[in-house]
């Protein structure tokens, strides 16, 4: 295990590093101009080239990435020309409201998706009419799935707010900036239960293709799984449905479906761009899209590193709970 959290560490650094020299290559290349964009388009030539010479951009390539490396080294991902705050104070700030919309999303995309594959292998027929159901619901793009979501429970029946992340009101907010969090710490009932109205929208609209990609993965392996000769031998003991189900059959089908939430994990942040700016969710996405938008390059790097290091992270986490369900795989 731990020669295994070392490699993993070590794949970690070399992936961010390739990121990073990804990315400032791609910013030397394309026609953006930082100064320009930090000074204003109308300010003159002088002052944009003053900006060039206080921002380091009259150097090299090589030198600006070595400052940029020595930088990160102290916890400094350089200033964002959009904000005027430094990069990792803004992230600090946005990381939250994505965080919590990310997980909320895994969580109900995981739930969704094993309650259809349970439900079509305990019952096929009701199961294959979810399955169907779920996939008419994603085959629209992610965008649409939101809009649609919007107009039915937002603007026609009014149970759930169509933007924002609280409503507008005397709360006490806590210092984690996870709404939920900070709610039932504090003791704030009005607090929680207005971020959990504002999270369901954009959480169900982000939680609908994770649950059918789990779900179809999920069924497909138990399908497999049952035809496996341990299970006809636990069906001989006089053991029940439920407990073949539970106790034989989904642990060692786990395996797959972890694999494919392993790629949800990495196109979540993807989605995140697009929902965000749909439900205008105050989060790393909303921040990623005014980024690029004004051509703010060490924003943009910043979080292309953080969203790097948390989908590495989780990889790994699922590969270690891989090989506790399953005694057959190794972390070698």
């Amino acid at each position: 295990m731990l020669l295994y959290l070392v490699k993993r560490t070590a794949s970690l650094v070399g992936v961010l590093l390739a990121v990073s020299v990804t990315l400032f290559v791609l910013q030397d290349i394309i026609p953006a101009d930082p100064a320009r964009v930090a000074v204003g388009p109308n300010a003159p030539r002088e002052l944009v080239e003053a900006k060039r010479l206080e921002m380091g951009l009259d150097q090299s390539l090589a030198i600006r990435y070595w400052r940029y490396m020595s930088a990160i080294t102290r916890g400094d991902l350089g200033e964002s020309v959009h904000t005027h705050n430094r990069v990792a104070q803004d992230l600090a700030h946005f990381m939250p409201a994505s965080v919590e919309l990310g997980l909320t999303a895994m969580v109900l995309g995981v739930s969704f998706g094993a309650a259809l594959a349970l439900a079509q292998a305990a019952w096929p027929r009701i199961g294959y009419a979810l399955r169907l159901a779920l996939i008419a619901a994603t085959s629209a793009p992610i965008f649409l799935t939101g809009l649609l979501l919007s107009l039915l429970f937002w603007y026609h029946l009014g149970w759930l707010p169509g933007g924002g992340r609280i409503t507008p009101d005397d709360y006490r907010l806590g210092p984690t900036g996870f709404m939920l969090l900070d709610g039932i710490l504090s003791r704030q009932g009005r607090l929680v239960a207005s971020a959990v109205v504002h999270l369901l929208l954009p959480a169900l609209t982000l939680a609908l293709p994770i649950a059918v990609a789990i779900g179809r993965t999920l069924a497909s392996s138990l399908l497999d799984v049952y035809r496996q000769t341990y299970i006809r031998t636990a069906r001989a003991k006089g053991l029940t449905e439920t407990r073949v189900l539970l106790h034989h059959t989904l642990r060692n089908a786990a395996g797959p479906a972890l694999s494919m939430l392993s790629l949800q994990v990495a196109l979540i942040f993807n989605n995140l761009l697009i929902v965000e700016q749909l439900f205008s969710w105050p989060g790393l996405g909303l921040y990623t899209v005014q980024a690029f938008a004004s051509a703010d390059l060490p924003a943009v790097l910043g979080v292309a590193l953080v969203v790097a290091g948390i989908y590495l992270a989780s990889a790994a986490v699922i590969d270690v709970v891989r090989a506790i369900l399953d005694p057959r795989l190794s972390l070698r």
